[in-house]
């Protein structure tokens, strides 16, 4: 009897010592619980942000199909943003100069631009809670105006301006977008410019094209491309030298 007594005594000991375990183990199953539930609410917001942003360029797309596609525009709704192609002749013959022509459909995009929510964001009121909610997690909204320059693989005259391509490309993109920046009445942070010479062609010029062909694909590759695209990104916060 006293080995019986003497055994339960032991068990009792054991048990009482390896009693924390057991609310340890409750502790960090209850821990590991409340963040996934965090996880699974902070990524629930994110998409939330996502879905209202999209909607904000599904309106500016929507705009911009309307007032501005044609056979010399194309606009395209991408992932991250809108794409829109301009062709034609554009730009004089190896010069940055835009022709006066176009001038009414680059104050049209600036216009659309200019009169968008996804631009006039923070002076509406039904977007507050999207704003509040974005700031309370140290995040931006971010939105971007970007024009890349495209020229085809023709060698450029003795005597230009521009020593290749790739310098021509990026003054002609560069050149609209400060008229797109001057008709859009938005901030310079907005805007950028970059420029690709021949080196991004859409259609490759193969020696077994006829002259034609070969000129149908150099015009096919004369283009300049504005993406606006809007993304939310870790806010910088300045810190004090």
């Amino acid at each position: 009897m006293s080995y019986q007594k003497k055994a339960i005594s032991i068990d009792e000991r054991q048990a009482k010592s390896t009693a924390w375990a057991l609310t340890f183990a409750d502790v960090v199953t209850l821990l590991l619980t409340f963040f996934v539930l965090l996880l699974v609410m902070l990524n629930d917001a994110e998409k939330s942000i996502n879905v209202i942003i999209d909607k904000l360029l599904d309106q500016t797309y929507e705009e911009m199909i309307k007032d501005l596609k044609s056979d010399e525009i194309m606009v395209e709704r991408e992932t991250k943003g809108i794409k829109i192609t301009l062709r034609g002749n554009l730009f004089k013959s190896a010069s940055s100069e835009i022709d006066m022509k176009y001038f009414p459909i680059i104050d049209k995009m600036g216009n659309i631009l200019n009169r968008s929510d996804l631009i006039n964001i923070q002076n509406k009121d039904e977007y507050n809670s999207l704003l509040d909610i974005i700031n309370k997690r140290g995040l931006e909204l971010n939105v971007e105006v970007r024009c890349e320059g495209h020229t085809d693989d023709a060698k450029l005259p003795r005597g230009s301006v521009y020593p290749s391509n790739w310098e021509l490309s990026a003054a002609r993109s560069l050149n609209l977008v400060k008229i797109m920046n001057k008709n859009a009445l938005m901030p310079e942070k907005y805007f950028s410019a970059m420029g690709y010479g021949e080196f991004r062609p859409i259609v490759d010029i193969q020696p077994q094209l006829n002259f034609k062909e070969k000129q149908d694909a150099r015009a096919a590759n004369r283009r300049v491309e504005i993406y606006l695209d809007a993304f939310i990104t870790q806010k910088y916060i300045k810190k004090n030298s």
